[in-house]
């Protein structure tokens, strides 16, 4: 279970317990209520998100060159796929790799490590690979 997920049962956890010690039962409800609000609406919006993007021809984005300027490592695909706004053509499974191209021809491959955005670089057509600046990832 990554370190996200587990700060959520937590503090999930932690509502309830908190709920029940203020007001008892009516707590545990009024913090149940709270928690499964939360999830529905973080459901919500990656249902909205994915339906955005399967509404896009697969694999094409406007600008790979724009795209590549706004990726960040570490960035969700839920993320990815706003940015995006059309769902990447599959490359590989391990590890997971997307690539996304525009009308000129120039590309982007990404890499996906949990979920997450590991690594990426820009391909235009008929030159060699650009990377992303190396730097401290964001934490």
């Amino acid at each position: 279970m990554n370190r996200d997920a587990m700060l959520s049962w937590v503090l999930g956890a932690a509502a309830v317990a908190v709920g029940y010690v203020q007001w008892g039962w009516r707590g545990v409800i009024l913090a149940t209520t709270l928690v499964v609000f939360w999830m529905l609406l973080q459901f919500s919006r990656a249902v909205r998100v994915m339906r955005d993007a399967a509404s896009a021809p697969v694999g094409s984005v406007p600008s790979a060159v724009m795209l590549h300027a706004k990726l960040r490592r570490g960035m969700r695909l839920t993320q990815v796929l706003r940015l995006t706004g059309s769902l990447g053509r599959r490359l590989a499974t391990e590890p997971e790799t997307f690539e996304w191209a525009d009308a000129s021809g120039a590309a982007i491959r990404a890499e996906l490590e949990g979920g997450r955005l590991a690594r990426w670089d820009l391909q235009r057509s008929g030159e060699e690979a650009v990377s992303p600046p190396s730097g401290p990832s964001p934490a």
